[in-house]
């Protein structure tokens, strides 16, 4: 004879809770809710049991929206500038105001980090037109403003006193 049979329903033993898969997403890097819901909706079996178990997490700390927007400025902001940055916190689902509020941290140290991005990729400043423009397209894809761009390829650090 086998062993003990197990009710209909219940969960192989090596199965992970939908609140063990968040805390292992969780100890990769922050996440934001609506990043969790988005990759643990798959794995929800009953209705609410995933906003149940965010919730929990929620409440204990271990998720918290304030947080997963410092991480993002704090790891992406020596690549990308404000306009960019903001566009990946809408795209995590993140507040409009905390997205605001963060930004404003970085706002000073644009056109430093925007010459730094620039430094990176480049040898020197733009010879003719054609680089100017080259030079130009990527660092706003790199999401600075225009006038960012403007003033990090049109004069030397020490001219602007930043």
């Amino acid at each position: 004879m086998s062993g003990p049979q197990k009710p209909a329903g219940a969960k192989p033993a090596f199965q992970v809770s939908l609140k063990g898969r968040a805390l292992r997403l969780l100890g990769q890097r922050e996440h934001t809710r609506f990043e969790l819901e988005r990759k643990l909706a798959p794995y929800e079996e009953e209705p609410g049991t995933l906003a149940q178990a965010l919730d929990e997490l929620q409440a204990k700390g271990y998720l918290s929206e304030q947080r997963a927007a410092e991480s993002l400025v704090h790891r992406r902001a020596g690549q990308y500038g404000a306009i960019r940055l903001r566009q990946e916190m809408q795209d995590k689902g993140l507040a409009r105001d905390l997205i605001d509020q963060t930004l404003a941290s970085v706002k000073d140290s644009e056109l430093s980090r925007a010459r730094e991005v620039w430094r990176r990729r480049f040898d020197g400043p733009p010879e003719t037109a054609q680089e100017r423009a080259r030079q130009t397209r990527f660092l706003l894809a790199r999401g600075f403003s225009g006038e960012v761009v403007r003033r990090a390829l049109g004069s030397a650090p020490e001219d602007d006193g930043v």
